[in-house]
């Protein structure tokens, strides 16, 4: 079921109805985004950052490699050991 509707102008202008504004938080300036995703249109905020793309930013080649818990242990007294050292 549609949310809310739009109709196309003939200069190819659209209206964001009210209810699709207060809730995007958007104001006259705002800048949308539009994605396609499987044949379908997803317009969002552009200015709003989703924690897909930081994770995509964080671990650009996938996530790391798991570890158990004493290399994590041993990793952590590691840079413990380097971080205090006297010098």
């Amino acid at each position: 079921m549609a949310t809310a509707q739009s109709k196309l102008t003939a200069q190819g202008q659209i209206s964001v109805p009210a209810e699709v504004r207060r809730k995007l938080g958007l104001a006259p300036g705002s800048v949308i985004e539009w994605h396609e995703a499987d044949g379908e249109f997803i317009v969002r905020r552009a200015s709003r950052v989703t924690s897909e793309d930081l994770h995509k930013a964080a671990f650009p080649d996938g996530p790391p490699a798991k570890r158990t818990l004493e290399e994590i242990k041993a990793g952590i007294a590691d840079y413990i050991k380097t971080r205090h050292a006297r010098r």
